[in-house]
């Protein structure tokens, strides 16, 4: 594996733990977690939407649903630019 594939893993789930860990620490988690959520299937819909005028998809799986899941809009933006370079 190449370098910068195994560094764009390890940012993350560094990034993934960091939000994880800035939730429970909220009030309120669940619906921290909800309000994270939202945004990012959001955000994964409208590029799967607009998919047919910018050339650009993200297949929607289980990994692509957990990673906007989890990251939100970040996580869209990482899949667009992961999807971009390969």
């Amino acid at each position: 594996m190449e370098n910068w594939i195994i560094f764009a893993i390890c940012a993350a789930v560094m990034l993934t733990l960091i939000i994880i860990h800035i939730i429970m620490r909220s009030a309120h988690p669940i619906r921290s977690s909800l309000l994270s959520l939202l945004p990012g299937l959001a955000a994964l819909i409208c590029v799967d939407l607009v998919s047919s005028y910018t050339n650009v998809m993200i297949p929607i799986s289980p990994l692509s649903l957990s990673i906007s899941s989890v990251l939100g809009i970040p996580g869209v933006t990482s899949l667009l630019i992961i999807q971009r370079i390969l």
